[in-house]
């Protein structure tokens, strides 16, 4: 009666991935080719993507197999463990059930290798000798990094700078698999002088360094571009972990009546809740909530729009909600969620209310992370907490009603490269940011001109 973790034995690994462009009642608009304004066909994709990523990418099959090269290299962590956070639901004096996913067990600390290890197979078989990708707070670029060494792939990781500055030891993490790390914006691309030359000491933005690393995998036949949230095939590789959580609640006897995850560019949130979406879908009641921060408030705030995926408009045009490809975001530890753009996926299921969601400021979901470590005794990556917080507020609610409600919430990855950030939080050095109107105005200002998702 008093279980606390839900296990699968290795031979439950889910052997597809769920793609939920199948059963969407509205699919997404499609990508636009930023110089002819016409839909993106595979052959504008085959200079950054292998083919077969680019046929997941705008595939509609609902099931599509896992390698069984890439099975046995998830297998050296999956299947990760359900929760149920008892002594936290006794800290808070709930009536409500809390549970939670927890992905900090993969090598790389977070939910990332789920893709990683998918795209760098798909790059190796296809003959790719080297890989630029971007990161932000590093849980990308390690996870890249680490896929990459299994594959004897080339790495190179251009990381946000202020997360360069503020997480060194994932730096290091990275170069420990064999990948090389710079800090973006750099010297090394004309997108990165191009941004130094405005502003020399710009902190940097996942925006900036994805036009890096997509600039220098354009300008190498041996390179290709890989990018951690945000595409289709990326979000489709992570339904392993919702896949995974529903067989686990099945053992738990349960299922979720709100379901939360943390949102930056909406892999994570993606991974867990695509796979719940079909049952709502087809008719199951479930509250789905993407939980983001209030200094970068794109679902909650932002316009949906089409813009380029980087800042400088390099990549094809997305419909997604935008704060605007200019936007760089104020140097929040939540180095993971500080992107300008929703998945187009996400951002679809927002649009027709399957989804919903909610931003809150960096100081209340550091109080939440660190509840959840005194009651559970894992430390929550600072991206995290935002679902920490959302689950908390939640079980709060519960309690107020007095009612019973079965919480699930996705724990992306542990916080032990980030204790940086929660030694600012101690020393009471993070400060509360809300965006201002303004700069919704300039965002609005730097993409009004881009074609209209209403009229594609």
């Amino acid at each position: 009666m008093s279980q606390i973790k839900y296990t699968l034995p290795e031979s439950e690994i889910p052997k597809q991935w769920y793609n939920i462009a199948a059963d969407m009642p509205n699919p997404m608009k499609p990508p636009l080719h930023p110089g002819t304004g016409q839909p993106v066909g595979p052959d504008d994709l085959a200079p950054l993507f292998p083919m077969a990523l680019i046929e997941q990418e705008v595939s509609t099959q609902r099931w599509i197999d896992i390698p069984e090269e890439v099975l046995q290299i998830l297998r050296l962590w999956r299947p990760t463990p359900l929760f149920r956070a008892r002594r936290l639901e006794e800290a808070l004096g709930t009536p409500a059930k809390i549970y939670y996913k927890y992905e900090g067990t993969s090598p790389a600390g977070s939910h990332k290798p789920n893709t990683s290890v998918a795209q760098a197979y798909y790059n190796k078989k296809e003959g790719v000798k080297r890989i630029a990708t971007e990161t932000g707070a590093g849980q990308w670029g390690s996870a890249l990094s680490l896929a990459c060494n299994f594959f004897g792939i080339e790495a190179k990781v251009y990381m946000v700078r202020i997360s360069y500055e503020q997480k060194p030891y994932r730096r290091v993490l990275m170069e420990t698999w064999g990948a090389s790390v710079i800090p973006s914006p750099s010297n090394e691309t004309e997108a990165g002088r191009k941004i130094l030359a405005e502003d020399p000491n710009s902190t940097g933005s996942l925006g900036i360094a994805i036009s890096e690393a997509v600039e220098d995998a354009a300008s190498r036949e041996d390179t290709k571009y890989a990018l951690g949230s945000v595409l289709n095939h990326v979000l489709l590789h992570q339904t392993v972990v919702g896949l995974e959580a529903k067989k686990q609640m099945e053992l738990a006897g349960d299922y979720p009546d709100v379901i939360l995850g943390c949102c930056g560019g909406g892999s994570n949130f993606a991974g867990l809740t695509f796979p719940f979406l079909y049952d709502k879908i087809h008719g199951r009641e479930i509250d789905v909530v993407g939980c983001e921060p209030t200094a970068c408030p794109t679902m909650t705030r932002g316009h949906f729009h089409y813009d380029f995926g980087d800042t400088v408009g390099m990549t094809p045009l997305l419909p997604m909600h935008t704060l605007g490809h200019t936007f760089v975001p104020p140097g929040i530890h939540a180095g993971g969620l500080r992107y300008h753009g929703m998945a187009p996926l996400v951002s679809q299921l927002l649009n027709d209310e399957l989804i919903r969601a909610e931003a809150f400021h960096q100081v209340e979901c550091f109080d939440a992370a660190v509840m959840f470590a005194r009651a559970e005794g894992i430390v929550p990556a600072p991206e995290s907490s935002h679902a920490i917080r959302g689950a908390i507020n939640e079980a709060l609610k519960a309690k107020e009603e007095g009612k019973e409600k079965t919480i699930l919430f996705l724990l992306s990855g542990h916080g032990h490269f980030d204790m940086s950030a929660y030694d600012a939080y101690f020393g009471k050095k993070l400060e509360e940011y809300e965006l201002p109107p303004e700069e919704l105005d300039k965002a609005w200002e730097a993409i009004k001109g881009l074609p209209s998702p209403q009229a594609a």
